[in-house]
């Protein structure tokens, strides 16, 4: 295969509508667009959704749903994050430091996703059970 051989499939494209070519094609004198108005003109083109100064659809329609304005506050971190961690005694700013949650991040919650084989120190964090149960297993300890 090389680049310049590469087609489309036979009989996936046509040939470009060649307006304005006399009446033989169909398409001469007003090429398709009809007599008079704003969209037989150039140029004659208003902006997407407007209806003529009616109101238009989306403005019609209620609105639907809520977008929490505190959704980025909160993070979770795997246990198997906290294993990759050089620091022993770990807490927000710790991991905001290592990159692992986001800097805008206020509560994080430390979940049951992968292992953890060596003794950490948590202070300040939420834990699911397994979590804490996991942490505890090997050797760590959770100040609230």
């Amino acid at each position: 295969m090389q680049l310049n051989k590469i087609k489309p499939a036979e009989g996936s494209t046509h040939a470009k509508r060649r307006v304005g070519r006399g009446i033989g094609c169909g398409l001469g004198k007003t090429c398709g667009r009809g007599h008079k108005g704003q969209k037989s003109r150039s140029g004659g083109f208003h902006k997407v959704g407007f209806e003529g100064g009616q109101m238009p659809l989306q403005r019609r329609l209620p609105k639907r749903g809520f977008i929490s304005l505190t959704r980025y506050d909160s993070a979770q971190v795997r246990l198997s994050d906290l294993e990759k961690m050089a620091v022993d005694v770990i807490d927000l700013l710790s991991l905001k430091q290592a990159g692992v949650v986001p800097a805008a991040a206020r509560i994080v919650k430390v979940v049951m996703s992968g292992e953890i084989k060596r003794s950490v120190k948590l202070q300040g964090l939420l834990l699911t059970k397994g979590a804490r149960a996991a942490i505890q297993a090997a050797g760590g300890s959770i100040v609230e």
